[in-house]
């Protein structure tokens, strides 16, 4: 870090809480199924479920790095900064134009996969979803099949996240694990740091997680 540049908080906690915790209970999903032990697979699914409601909703009324329209940016903005990513350029506040839609793919293969998991249906019918009452055995087959299918498809995606941070770190020496920890990064002192959200908007967000969580819970047992 040079004279000009200070660490700035660029990520406020809810948004760190929700990756560490994500990352958590999806790794604890994956063991589950290799463990045979689908009650705590559906326990992991409902609390993803959760998670990804309060997403949505910290996307739209969260601190201002962690809203989709911040990072979110269209396809000249993603060329153009493709064009310099070996170059020297300032890191970004936040998510940047690449790392945002890296961020928007790996939140739509997670909704896609507790979707499909809903309605999944076991070989034997046994151990399913908490819909898959609402749709025929062969539906339920076919849920189950997309569910695996873009569990896959997300490990996938992590790697991709994971080689990623690897870059940033030994190319751009950029700690993008350091950001996700405490919150801040080295940036410019005229950057923009973090404004934070409303005190409301993180009530309601939580209320909107738990209650979906709860309902999930409660509704596979």
């Amino acid at each position: 870090m040079n004279a000009s540049t200070t660490r700035l908080k660029i990520w406020d906690l809810p948004t760190r809480l929700f990756h560490w915790v994500l990352v958590v209970l999806v790794g604890l999903a994956w063991w589950s199924v290799s463990v045979h032990n689908l009650t705590l697979h559906r326990i992991c699914g409902s609390l993803v479920a959760g998670l990804l409601a309060f997403r949505l909703w910290w996307g739209l009324f969260g601190g201002s790095t962690a809203r989709f329209a911040a990072f979110l940016k269209g396809p000249g903005a993603v060329l153009s900064y493709a064009r310099g990513l070996f170059g020297h350029a300032e890191p970004a506040a936040g998510h940047n134009p690449m790392g945002g839609w890296s961020v928007a793919a790996l939140l739509s293969l997670l909704i896609a996969i507790v979707g499909f998991g809903l309605f999944a249906v076991d070989v034997d019918g046994l151990e399913s979803g908490p819909f898959s009452n609402l749709v025929s055995f062969e539906v339920g087959r076919t849920a189950s099949h997309l569910h695996d299918l873009m569990f896959d498809g997300l490990k996938l995606l992590v790697l991709v996240h994971l080689a990623a941070i690897l870059f940033y770190a030994v190319v751009k020496r950029e700690g993008l694990v350091r950001a996700m920890v405490d919150g801040k990064k080295p940036l410019p002192e005229t950057a923009t740091p973090l404004a934070p959200a409303r005190i409301w908007a993180l009530i309601v967000g939580l209320v909107i997680g738990a209650g979906v969580a709860a309902v999930l819970i409660r509704l596979s047992n």
